[in-house]
Formats: structure tokens, C-alpha cells, sequence
């Protein structure tokens, strides 16, 4: 089934020549069934980018999506043209008074900051209590997801002695959870960040389930016990080439990083990433997609609830 978009948004074109099914809105409207509102966050500088990664992963899966891209406007974004956000984005005041099945909080490069100190930080939280009443699920990525551990549950994010960069094995802690339904024992996954959550704090919340976990990169993914929270501390939607461009955007930036771990042939950084993870991306995605807004949200978005597990 397709996702729905607006036809002229840069992605679009992408995805179709990735044979990717995508619907514009006029088709859409035209077809008597209720697709699944889905709202997107997204506080990555690299909008575009992470547009084309989280539709590629939300519009393989049988389920009619329509998607609505939020912007924070106490933030200007100095990598993405005001054109582009003014025509594909929205504010907070704008969707407020709407509800959606689901809802996706990217990451942003702002873990070394305290969350007071990030400028959006305000309004992120009068999006996230908002999330709890007019959202059934959200989920939270990366920088998003230890946002959202500390504004739901109060656990803090934690410094880590350098940047956590690479290709991390994970192992399932729960493979009868719906969300890792059809996960293999052990798979891969992308982190990139320079702060961690503790699993000790998370496993002494009774609201909250660890899921998956890696003995380099910690803990990966958690879910609130009524799946209406869910927890990605990695980059699941991460291309192929992401942690390279973001490896060599730092060598020109003279930050010395060190080379992304288990992600380069030989650690050769001129050679093609190897990309190990994206069967997990599209099984991440379609589970929370089928399990946690599908067949969770009332068909009537008026009825929806409050979240009463935080």
C-alpha cells in the first residue's frame, strides 16, 4: 500500500525510483478508506535526508499513510531552505488542535547540551504532553528518544568518554514482544551520538520494557508497557552512506573522529559501507506501524485517550 504525500515534495521523486508505492493526496482522496495520520518531528539539520529515510521505512509496509512534517518554531534551521519548510512543514500551533495515530520525533545533534539549554526545548515539551492525549503512539530517535525518557520518566541522558559511532550488534531481550516480532537473535544497527541511558534507571520504571540491547553501544530500543511510547536510541533509518557523510563532515571540520566501528570494508573509508541493517529498519518500522498504531488506534481519532502509563 502506498504512502500519501504531497507529489511535489523532494522525496517523492526518490522513492519512486526506488519503486517505493507513493500516493499524492489528490489520488488519495479519491479512495474510501481511512488511512493512518502519522506526524514527523523532524529536528534533524538534514531534513531532506531524513524525510526520503523515515517515508522509505513508513511506505513499505501494506498500510495507506498520511504523512504531516512539524517543524519547531523557536528554532530556525540553517540547512534547510524557509521555502522548503514553509511549503512541506507545519508548526505546533497549526496541528495542535488535530489528532494522529502515530507520531515520529527525529534526533537531533544537540545530546552535549543540557535539555534546558537546547532552544526548542520549551516548545518540545508542550509537543510531547500534547503527544500523550492527541498521539496513540510515538516514536522517539536517538537524541528524540533520550528527550523523551527524561520528559516522561525522568531518566537522564549520560556523556560517554567519546562519540559512539558505528555498527552495533544487538541481541532481543523479549522476542515475543509484538514490536521485535520476526527480529533474528542478533542483528545490526546504526548509532551515532555522544551520550547514553542507563538500563539499570529503565528497568526500575514499572511502565517501561527493554526490548534490545548491545554490549558496546547499551541500550537500543524500549517501550512503554502500552506501547503508546516507544524508545530507538540508534538510527534504524540510516542510508547506507549516512555515517560516512557524517565521518567525513567531520574530518573537513578538523574534529579527528574515529572511524565509525564496523561499518567500512577494512576501515577503509574510501570503500562502500556495508549495509547490514536495513532488513531490521523495515521490520522496526513495519511492527510499530502494524502492532502499535494499526490495529491499536480507535477508527474514530476522537475517542483516542490519554496515555495513563507514565
Amino acid at each position: 500500500m502506498p504512502i500519501e504525500i504531497q507529489g511535489n515534495l523532494p522525496a517523492a521523486k526518490i522513492l519512486e525510483e526506488e519503486n517505493i508505492f507513493v500516493m499524492t493526496r489528490e489520488r488519495a482522496s479519491m479512495q474510501d478508506i481511512r488511512p493512518l495520520k502519522i506526524v514527523i518531528l523532524n529536528i534533524m539539520p538534514t531534513k531532506i535526508e531524513t524525510e526520503t529515510q523515515l517515508l522509505r521505512l513508513l511506505g513499505n509496509t501494506p498500510l495507506q499513510v498520511t504523512v504531516e512534517f512539524l517543524q519547531t518554531a523557536t528554532h530556525v534551521s540553517r540547512n534547510t531552505s524557509a521555502t522548503h519548510l514553509n511549503t512541506f512543514y507545519k508548526t505546533f500551533d497549526e496541528i495542535k488542535d488535530e489528532k494522529f495515530d502515530g507520531m515520529i520525533i527525529t534526533g537531533a545533534p544537540v545530546e552535549q547540551l543540557d535539555f534546558p539549554e537546547v532552544d526548542y526545548w520549551e516548545e518540545l515539551c508542550d509537543i510531547m504532553e500534547w503527544s500523550r492525549k492527541n498521539v496513540y503512539s510515538t516514536m522517539h530517535i536517538c537524541w528524540g528518544a533520550q528527550a523523551g525518557l527524561y520528559y516522561h520518566y525522568g531518566i537522564e541522558k549520560r556523556p560517554l568518554p567519546e562519540k559512539l559511532s558505528g555498527i552495533f550488534k544487538h541481541k532481543i531481550l523479549n522476542p515475543l514482544h509484538p514490536l521485535t516480532r520476526g527480529f533474528d537473535d542478533r542483528f545490526y544497527a546504526p548509532h551515532s551520538r555522544y551520550t547514553t541511558v542507563s538500563r539499570e534507571e529503565i528497568d526500575q520504571n514499572p511502565n517501561l520494557i527493554t526490548l534490545a540491547v548491545s554490549n558496546m553501544a547499551g541500550v537500543y530500543l524500549v517501550a512503554s508497557k502500552s506501547g503508546r511510547q516507544i524508545f530507538v536510541t540508534g538510527h534504524a533509518e540510516y542510508d547506507r552512506d549516512t555515517l560516512a557523510n557524517e565521518y567525513h563532515r567531520d574530518v573537513a571540520r578538523g574534529l579527528n573522529p574515529k572511524i565509525p566501528a564496523n561499518y567500512f570494508p577494512d576501515d577503509d573509508v574510501h570503500a562502500t559501507p556495508y549495509f547490514t541493517w536495513k532488513s531490521h529498519a523495515h521490520l522496526l518500522f513495519a511492527n510499530w506501524l502494524n502492532y502499535y498504531v494499526y490495529q491499536q488506534t480507535p477508527f474514530d481519532l476522537k475517542d483516542l485517550t490519554c496515555v495513563d502509563d507514565e
